[in-house]
């Protein structure tokens, strides 16, 4: 009769753990979107204003290629990323540099002119503007919705992405009201991201 009561209060006590498990992954899914949320305004807005505007005078590009296995046991995926070597010119003439080196989107002839940002001592990338630096943003403001959103369902419904039980728990607990900012948080970020994407890809 013992072990029956403690059994019962064994199973009685499992969905209350899960829902403290539940709201810890949560607030961790919360912390990980607010950490992408910084890192968009840094890599995005806040690194173009602060880097330093100029002139690349290409010498010469070429292509990397880099090699990666996949899950087949012969395939290699091949990626390749074009860079550009030259001299870079400050527009104020407070920075010179004739050995830099910048991501560039194509292969440019020798003397072509680019326009360039300096950002750190020896990092530099093409200037796509303001409005690639706050596509770039958005990639990662859209990217973080995700995370924000998977985060507060976990938290509010203690939701720990178990099993059957656990989505039946957590879909009892959820309100409408929940959900549907869940599902417009979901759908914002992921068109948004995609969106974000594309445009800094064809700026």
């Amino acid at each position: 009769m013992a072990q029956a009561q403690g059994n019962a209060a064994t199973t009685a006590a499992a969905p209350g753990e899960r829902a403290s498990r539940g709201r810890l992954i949560g607030a961790g899914l919360i912390l990980v979107g607010v950490v992408l949320l910084a890192l968009g305004a840094f890599l995005g807005p806040y690194t173009y204003a602060t880097s330093i505007p100029g002139k690349l005078t290409v010498e010469t590009c070429s292509i990397n290629y880099k090699y990666s296995s996949t899950s087949s046991r012969h395939a290699r995926k091949r990626t390749k990323t074009r860079w550009c070597y030259g001299a870079f010119t400050a527009t104020d003439g407070s920075a010179k540099d004739l050995n830099a080196e910048l991501r560039s989107d194509a292969l440019y002839k020798h003397g072509d002119v680019l326009d360039a940002r300096k950002t750190g001592d020896t990092s530099y990338q093409q200037d796509q503007g303001w409005v690639g630096a706050v596509a770039v943003g958005c990639v990662w403001w859209f990217g973080a919705l995700i995370p924000l959103a998977l985060g507060l369902f976990g938290v509010a419904t203690g939701f720990a992405y178990g099993g059957a039980a656990d989505v039946t728990r957590s879909q009892r607990a959820a309100s409408q009201g929940l959900l549907r900012t869940v599902y417009v948080l979901l759908a914002a970020g992921v068109i948004g991201f995609v969106v974000s994407l594309l445009v800094t890809f064809f700026v």
